[in-house]
């Protein structure tokens, strides 16, 4: 059914993009269990990187690989000024100029929002003048509070999250929506999850892709849990291609399902692989084993095996380079 719908919806495509993920620092201010990334300031293993760092970083990545995009995320820092992530937009736009910046996920807005006293408007706007293009799907985990409280307390809640994507689409800014699955959540919450994405999709249509993403233990305060089944990971994401009729692409994350699955995935309602992303830390910091980096001609070759028609696209799924026919085996 799932392939089906994606079929109806993409034809045979299946979307990758040149990208590259850039984490400013992992400082922050509250802890999440389920979390192997952040750092308190000063503990071993925090770090931060500056904003000639930062464009260091993005042009290594346009000349290696001619990346189109910037995913970029971090912690929720607590002495940063608003000023300086405006600072960080800028310059990274001057680095590379026309790069799409895909950037802070909707905790780390809303907590822009609360720390320096302004709207979720306020703040996407001002970001938005400093050269944000869209968001990522980040930081949504599992909306229903009950397992909110205990994975991520004092993070911002699902309403929140809910409401600067809202936002975000009435300013003209795409988003992405993710889940976190595979930990303390039953069937129940994950249906309520997609159910409030799917509303807010009706409401907005400023939603992109679906990203389910499996819980990764390794290094958490839940390290007693086992990694989601390779057929729970594609059921997953066949559900989410089935239920969220009004969106258009379903995402597999390559990095963190491994590569053989989200080939396989292709058949399972996915029609988007992500991108060579380059430089990932926070599933690496939870132990994915995945590569470090994929290039376009490896994403192509995967897509082809798998009988699909590689299509590069840029961040706003406009397509850029059609690839030769696919090959079915």
């Amino acid at each position: 059914m799932a392939n089906l719908v994606r079929e109806r919806k993409n034809g045979n495509n299946t979307y990758y993009n040149k990208n590259r993920h850039i984490d400013y620092s992992n400082v922050c201010s509250t802890t999440c269990k389920f979390c192997a990334f952040s750092r308190f300031e000063g503990e071993e293993g925090a770090f931060e990187f500056t904003h000639q760092q930062l464009a260091a970083k993005a042009r290594e990545a346009y000349q290696l690989e001619g990346i189109t995009e910037l995913h970029i995320v971090g912690g929720l820092h607590p002495t940063y000024s608003f000023e300086w992530y405006e600072d960080m937009l800028r310059v990274l736009k001057q680095a590379v100029p026309g790069i799409h910046l895909k950037c802070f996920t909707g905790v780390e807005i809303n907590f822009f929002a609360e720390k320096y006293n302004m709207t979720h408007e306020e703040v996407l706007s001002r970001l938005k003048a400093a050269g944000l293009g869209s968001m990522p799907g980040g930081g949504a985990e599992i909306f229903h509070p009950d397992v909110r409280e205990e994975i991520c307390p004092g993070k911002g809640n699902a309403e929140q999250w809910l409401e600067v994507h809202r936002t975000a689409h009435r300013l003209g800014l795409r988003t992405n929506a993710t889940m976190l699955y595979g930990h303390i959540e039953t069937y129940e919450h994950r249906v309520d999850h997609m159910s409030r994405l799917r509303k807010l999709q009706d409401e907005t249509g400023g939603f992109q892709t679906f990203i389910p993403l499996a819980f990764h233990p390794d290094h958490t305060q839940m390290d007693h849990f086992a990694r989601p089944s390779g057929v729970e990971d594609l059921k997953t994401l066949a559900i989410g291609r089935v239920y969220l009729d009004n969106f258009d692409h379903i995402k597999a994350y390559w990095i963190s399902m491994g590569v053989r699955l989200a080939q396989m995935s292709l058949a399972f309602g996915v029609d988007d692989i992500d991108g060579t992303v380059i430089d990932e830390k926070i599933y690496r910091m939870a132990g994915a084993d995945s590569p470090e980096v994929m290039t376009a001609k490896d994403l192509q070759a995967l897509i082809r095996d798998a009988g699909r028609m590689p299509m590069e696209r840029d961040t706003l799924y406009k397509e850029l380079k059609p690839m030769p026919e696919a090959v079915a085996r």
